[in-house]
């Protein structure tokens, strides 16, 4: 029997509603039947909710247990807290996932990048604890805590076994925050030890920033506290043509918003040129955690095989093909 899913939309601002309607088309297409919760959030509806992430957009994810979401725009300097943090603590969205991958025809230095970066997404220096000692010297605290390391790991482990990954690889950098990374480091090691099947290594994060521009092909899963994760994963973005290919997942225990990498891109918002393939593969992403892996990888097949013809590709790909066009491509080839 045919199950119906109830899920929580957020279309986000900028380009996002043009990306999310074409991964809502896309889905529908797809014979996935899905009810769309619509919230609306982001900096073009502070006027209406005097905030950028009204609560009922919480409420709604909180009763739903799933999103797919749009980018959104936090205002830079305006008092108001960024929407993606807001989410990921008030649903302690701890993990978050980017799977790195080449596609044929698509224009990149390398061809045959395939890595997922597991980021710890609730602590580290992002914890936002900072004050300012005197005038001129401002002072942040990096929190490290051996759950939330624990956690991540696992989850990065987890992951390797169930989608017959060989590697995990540790970043860091113990060698000069001794404690703080040095606990980091050391719960990883402990996790490892439970996983006999699957390699494990550990590599400081400047070395790796180097390694994974000569050699990205030599590494599978990678895990990191929350910084080097926002760093490393948009480095690894560009390994492969940039943010508009990145699928992005943010889970919790019992909870999960899947979204694109990239930003809002408010300058070609409502030109229909915007590229949607990263909303659609963290589509993908999500129907597989809904156990709709048929119809995911249906989708998966159907980008890579749009992408690879190089007919409708959008301009940030070096194309001039519209938004509707590769969407509708997609679709054909669904």
């Amino acid at each position: 029997m045919k199950h119906r899913h109830r899920v929580t939309l957020i279309p986000g601002d900028g380009i996002g509603p043009e990306v999310s309607e074409a991964a809502t088309k896309i889905i529908n297409a797809s014979g996935v039947d899905i009810d769309w919760d619509i919230a609306e959030a982001g900096a073009a509806f502070i006027d209406k909710y005097g905030t950028p992430i009204p609560e009922k957009v919480i409420d709604s994810i909180k009763r739903n247990k799933v999103a797919l979401k749009g980018p959104v725009t936090t205002p830079v300097g305006k008092g108001f807290k960024s929407v993606n943090v807001t989410l990921r603590k008030s649903l302690n969205l701890y993990a978050n996932i980017r799977p790195i991958k080449t596609y044929e025809g698509v224009k990149s230095r390398y061809d045959n990048v395939d890595l997922v970066i597991f980021r710890e997404n609730t602590e580290d220096l992002y914890a936002g604890i900072e004050f300012m000692v005197n005038d001129e010297t401002a002072q942040s605290v990096k929190i490290i805590s051996k759950n939330a390391s624990r956690k991540i790991v696992k989850a990065a482990f987890e992951y390797a076994v169930n989608n017959g990954r060989r590697k995990v690889t540790a970043v860091h950098k113990a060698n000069i925050m001794k404690l703080s990374d040095g606990l980091f480091l050391r719960t990883a090691r402990e996790v490892a030890e439970e996983y006999d099947d699957i390699e494990f290594d550990d590599v400081i994060v400047d070395a790796m920033s180097m390694k994974l521009v000569l050699n990205p092909e030599k590494y599978d899963v990678l895990v990191m506290p929350n910084l080097y994760g926002d760093i490393l994963s948009d480095l690894a973005s560009g390994l492969v043509g940039g943010l508009g290919l990145v699928p992005g997942a943010n889970m919790g225990e019992e909870r999960a918003v899947f979204e694109p990498a990239h930003g809002s891109a408010p300058d070609i918002a409502g030109q229909n040129k915007a590229n949607p393939t990263a909303i659609i593969l963290s589509s993908v992403m999500m129907l597989k955690y809904l156990h709709e892996s048929e119809a995911a990888d249906r989708i998966e097949r159907a980008v890579e095989n749009v992408l690879k013809e190089g007919k409708y590709i959008t301009p940030d790909l070096g194309g001039n093909s519209t938004t509707d066009e590769f969407t509708n491509a997609v679709i054909s080839e669904l």
